[in-house]
């Protein structure tokens, strides 16, 4: 899971919340006691795979410490039409005020676990591993990478802090591969050191030169927009020496081609951009 989640978590809660609440739930408030008590049931609509129960979990909890949650599916679970998901039995304010957050998170997350499910089931039997990107919707990206992760995919880095890539922008405006990594190889020394470095390689003559001079400074070299011949030449020229990463356009109808070239690493921002939201609901019970 994803460092410091549930901190992070929280902003997101109390950012969500803000937007839809504004200064206060008017269609609750003027027809529901402040002290109702209520229950709420997650109808599964579509099938997939479930993911964001325990996000819903958290939710109800940090507006209601005291709420009843009582799961009947957990992340990562197919799931099937007409199943119940969860319970929860808290005030009808909380249950109201949360509903939409619930629903856009898990709906959202269900369709990513979905996706990646899709993908990682095509690379069983292979090394190789699915990574997710950064093509995430803004301030959305903590549990779309966490729904990755629950559909059987790896995360790769978080954001721009937590390791250097340099892409194909920063080494044109660097001035060359080798003068990016030198740069960034110092930068790590005096600055981060706890930094990884990773170089993108758009022809096998940047993979000459990564191979000439990343020993002992670069982790992994990602091979952009590569055939599945080109993958094999390139794995060729490292012999071992960087892991490596194949992205740029791979999707379910070419994965195993780049998993059967041996790659460590496919990445495939398709997991999140494209993928559909699945139908859930959260309706009240009543005794």
């Amino acid at each position: 899971m994803i460092q410091d989640f549930d901190a992070r978590l929280h902003l997101l809660i109390d950012a969500a919340l803000q937007e839809d609440v504004g200064d206060g739930d008017h269609s609750t408030l003027c027809c529901i006691p402040a002290d109702a008590k209520g229950k709420a049931v997650l109808k599964v609509k579509q099938d997939g795979i479930l993911a964001g129960v325990d996000v819903a979990e958290k939710i109800f909890k940090y507006k209601k410490p005291a709420a009843n949650f009582i799961r009947y599916k957990n992340d990562g679970e197919e799931m099937k039409a007409g199943e119940k998901a969860f319970e929860v039995e808290t005030s009808v304010h909380t249950i109201l005020q949360c509903e939409r957050l619930v629903l856009n998170c898990m709906q959202r997350m269900s369709g990513i676990a979905t996706q990646t499910k899709l993908y990682t089931d095509k690379l069983k039997g292979y090394k190789t591993k699915l990574l997710d990107t950064r093509k995430t919707t803004p301030n959305f990206r903590l549990l779309e990478k966490e729904a990755v992760r629950i559909g059987g995919g790896v995360n790769h880095r978080f954001g721009l802090f937590d390791m250097i890539m340099l892409k194909d922008n920063h080494i044109d405006y660097c001035g060359g591969i080798e003068e990016a990594i030198n740069r960034a190889h110092k930068y790590v020394i005096n600055v981060k050191p706890h930094l990884k470095i990773e170089v993108e390689t758009r022809s096998l003559e940047d993979v000459k030169k990564v191979v000439s001079i990343g020993k002992d400074k670069v982790l992994r070299v990602m091979l952009d927009n590569f055939s599945p011949q080109q993958i094999t030449e390139a794995l060729h020229l490292i012999d071992g020496a960087f892991e490596t990463e194949a992205s740029g356009g791979i999707n379910l109808d070419t994965i195993q081609q780049y998993a059967e070239t041996g790659v460590d690493y496919v990445s495939v921002g398709g997991l999140i951009h494209q993928a559909k939201s699945l139908d859930l609901s959260l309706k009240a019970v009543m005794e």
